[in-house]
């Protein structure tokens, strides 16, 4: 028997919902943001040189030194590509949302706790826990951002988004200044620089962890808008699921229009942000035969996470006062400046602080807006299945971009070159999602538009 609807709007199981943005923003800011590209990336050049060869077929030089991390984190997106959509059309045939999304974080979790063993030559084996736990970290959001329209109305949904970003830029923030202040006073407790990175690894993947039990203890299980077909495995059925949501897709030709959009918009987003600590470090300190300052790269993203909360909120207000589609596309020109500026400009600490407030606030504004938009393109009954394809491209989950950085890197011996070549996601996501009626998209699901949509 179906169980009644759960009551919508809920203050405390939306602070539970909140809450999990709280727990694993860490990981997509102290671990991707700062510390393991730079860490990864500095032990593999120990062992082959600034740009040595990591991994070499037939002669050719497949991975070197410089574009190592990058590849990892684009080989587990591109592995994602093909589970994360199943693992959401299962989902909506099951009461196991919460439990699916509880497994996959604590193995995230789990996982990023293991880079503290990663030390000499291990950084291979360091890749291979990143890339864990990179896919627990996307597969646990699949079903965070599906619970989005279970737990609010249509009119709340903005608002309720944008709090939960900053809620994580907060804890990013607060976390990262522990981290600093750590890193910096580390040998005068008698730990050297690197055990100090790699404690920080480990507190990262406990506070991501813990925390998350607050999200699992108040948010409630729903009880699925469809049954599987008697006899029909729950595989079976979200294969199936799978096949009927890309023709769904089809049929709704705006969503698609946007998801494409957004898929290249956000490549570009969030290979910024995972690659501009490797950027810094090897432009501003190592391409001047200097030792890295790791103390740049925490104020750097400490920067970046204080003026992303002022800038979720104030992105929410403009797409209030215009609409959503006209705020996302204002934070994707300043994104646009910023590669550019990056490529051509920047060259000093005081230059690399002021970009990353750039960064920090459209930051929110471009991934928020978007999360609760798409959220009103889905047909009641589909969420995990339709959040599974968006979640390709979500937060700290790209692959063309880290790997067109890293081709670029390796090919251009610069990483200058390839922070420019990103430009394009944003050039083409733009040009798609203002081609793209939204309204339109929203009433073809079935769904109400907001005013602000």
């Amino acid at each position: 028997m179906k169980q009644p609807d759960v009551k919508k709007n809920d203050r405390k199981e939306i602070f539970g919902w909140l809450a999990y943005d709280w727990a694993n923003s860490v990981f997509s800011t102290t671990v991707l943001g700062v510390l393991i590209g730079d860490y990864i990336t500095t032990l593999a050049q120990k062992a082959v040189g600034e740009n040595g060869v990591v991994f070499s077929i037939g002669g050719w030089d497949l991975v070197t030194a410089k574009s190592v991390f990058s590849y990892t984190i684009g080989l587990s997106v591109f592995l994602q590509i093909f589970f994360l959509p199943l693992l959401g059309a299962i989902a909506d045939y099951t009461h196991l949302k919460k439990k699916l999304m509880m497994f996959f974080c604590l193995l995230g979790a789990f996982s990023c706790c293991l880079l503290f063993f990663i030390q000499g030559n291990l950084y291979l084996l360091g890749c291979a826990f990143l890339l864990v736990s990179n896919l627990g970290f996307g597969a646990a959001l699949v079903f965070y951002n599906s619970f989005l329209p279970d737990i609010t109305t249509e009119n709340k949904r903005d608002r309720v988004s944008s709090w939960g970003f900053a809620a994580g830029y907060l804890s990013g923030a607060l976390v990262l200044i522990a981290n600093l202040i750590f890193l910096k006073n580390a040998e005068s407790y008698g730990i050297s620089l690197e055990m100090a990175v790699r404690i920080c690894l480990l507190a990262s993947g406990i506070w991501w962890g813990g925390f998350s039990l607050i999200t699992f203890w108040l948010l409630r299980t729903r009880q699925p808008a469809r049954s599987v077909p008697e006899g029909q495995h729950y595989l079976v059925a979200g294969i199936k699921e799978l096949i009927g949501t890309v023709k769904e897709l089809r049929r709704l030709k705006h969503t698609l229009m946007f998801l494409v959009a957004y898929l290249l918009y956000n490549d570009g987003i969030q290979t910024v942000i995972t690659a501009s600590s490797v950027f810094l470090s090897q432009e501003l300190f190592v391409a001047r035969g200097l030792e890295t300052d790791r103390t740049v790269l925490f104020i750097a993203f400490l920067i970046a996470q204080i003026v992303a909360f002022i800038g979720a909120i104030f992105f929410e207000r403009l797409a209030h006062y215009t609409s959503t589609k006209t705020a996302i596309l204002t934070s994707l020109v300043i994104w646009s400046c910023v590669v550019i500026y990056a490529f051509g400009f920047l060259n000093t600490v005081t230059q690399a602080y002021a970009m990353s407030g750039l960064i920090g606030f459209v930051l929110g504004g471009s991934q928020a807006l978007s999360r609760s938009l798409f959220s009103q393109m889905i047909p009641a009954g589909r969420e995990a299945a339709f959040f599974g394809f968006y979640e390709i491209s979500e937060r700290g989950t790209s692959w063309i971009g880290p790997i067109v950085f890293g081709l670029v890197a390796q090919l251009t011996n610069s990483y200058r070159p390839a922070i420019l070549a990103l430009i394009i996601f944003f050039i083409a996501g733009s040009l798609i999602l203002f081609f793209t009626n939204t309204r339109q998209a929203i009433i073809d699901a079935g769904n109400t538009p907001a005013e602000t949509s």
